[in-house]
């Protein structure tokens, strides 16, 4: 799964950069970009589509390497289709928190990244390292809480990053995974 998100988010970077430009904000509006314009203030699926549109090379960049460096552990946890479902599902609420914040304040917003989704994932290594912790060694419990504190400090102290929906992410990833492994067990596991 983390191997198909990775290419997806790639395949989108290389056509947006021939329709216009990834950093281009109508060609991102135009690709499936969360924006809070009236225009496109029914379309509902952008929470879904601006997950995988990253404005410029570096964005794209941080994202795939948190991809590849945290999601395959995480995956290996749940199963790939659970941590699909995390992965989507902490990306879309982290957006719908997102806009929700900018209406709130009356300010125009266009976002991209899969940031909000990446934060999920943390989200989710938060609840393993408080609440299983025989999964996650202190070692990588010590690891997890500095990535956290560091990427919150980042988010803040960046300008132009949606620090709504990491948090939205973080928090929708934490949740996520709780009510998954309680929810929805593998076969396996069920008695």
């Amino acid at each position: 799964m983390t191997s198909m998100l990775l290419v997806a988010n790639v395949v989108m970077f290389i056509l947006l950069s021939l329709n216009g430009g990834s950093t281009n904000p109508v060609t991102l509006v135009e690709w499936g970009a969360l924006t809070n314009l009236p225009v496109y203030s029914e379309e509902w699926w952008r929470h879904f589509t601006s997950i995988f549109l990253h404005a410029g090379f570096s964005h794209l960049l941080f994202n795939s390497f948190a991809l590849v460096v945290f999601a395959p552990p995480m995956e290996r946890i749940l199963g790939s289709i659970r941590y699909g479902v995390l992965y989507l599902a902490s990306g879309v609420l982290g957006n719908v928190l997102a806009l929700a914040w900018y209406n709130s304040l009356g300010q125009t917003t266009i976002s991209v990244g899969a940031s909000g989704a990446v934060y999920g994932i943390y989200g989710a290594f938060l609840y393993v390292a408080l609440f299983q912790r025989t999964i996650m060694d202190e070692s990588s419990r010590k690891t997890l809480y500095t990535l956290l504190v560091f990427g919150i400090i980042f988010s803040f102290a960046m300008s132009g990053i949606n620090w709504m929906a990491h948090l939205g992410g973080l928090l929708g990833g934490f949740f996520i995974y709780g009510l998954i492994i309680r929810l929805w067990r593998p076969r396996m596991l069920k008695k």
